[in-house]
């Protein structure tokens, strides 16, 4: 990906505009209490921030894919546990995964419990890299990942206020991937 390209141009505009919407006064203030979140009058958090009652973690995401060796080979490097099935290849860290639909499911026209105008590539993720960035950039180079762009950026760690380091880059499918590391 040349330096002119209008994929990288779009993403430092976005990451300008994530900068300096989230610097101090940029949007609209709620009243902070002692955790530093927004909360009402009576120390709750606005409704707009309650999680409602039985909601848990997030069990996986499912986007289909095209390059599905390079895919395989990729997030290999990159350190994730590739389990192989006929019709899915899934990717595991932590206690989470993404699944890969192969072409062959998602291009049957039979298969219809996924988002119906999906198609590769469609994934922006973030992963919290717990490392140094040297040890990312090693992972990068191990997978053969170019830096897209790398920056200061608000993450989803306190509520969403956590400041961290970005370092971007796509996987062969062209799916966008942050790894986020908080200080």
């Amino acid at each position: 990906m040349s330096k002119g390209d209008p994929r990288r141009a779009f993403i430092k505009r976005v990451l300008a505009a994530g900068a300096a919407l989230s610097a101090p006064g940029a949007a609209l203030a709620a009243p902070r209490g002692a955790s530093g979140h927004a909360e009402d009058a009576d120390g709750d958090p606005p409704p707009a921030l309650r999680q409602a009652t039985g909601v848990g973690p997030l069990d996986h995401v499912a986007i289909p894919i095209r390059a599905v060796d390079e895919m395989i080979a990729f997030y290999r490097a990159l350190g994730f546990v590739v389990r192989e099935g006929a019709q899915i290849v899934s990717i595991h860290f932590a206690d989470q995964k993404i699944n890969f639909h192969r072409p062959a499911l998602w291009q049957s026209g039979t298969f219809t419990l996924r988002a119906s105008a999906a198609s590769p590539p469609c994934g922006d993720f973030c992963w919290v890299w717990q490392g140094s960035r040297e040890s990312l950039l090693e992972s990068f180079e191990r997978a053969g990942a170019e830096i897209e762009v790398e920056g200061q950026r608000t993450g989803g760690r306190d509520g969403g206020d956590a400041v961290g380091q970005s370092t971007y880059t796509r996987d062969p499918d062209g799916n966008l991937l942050e790894f986020i590391r908080y200080g």
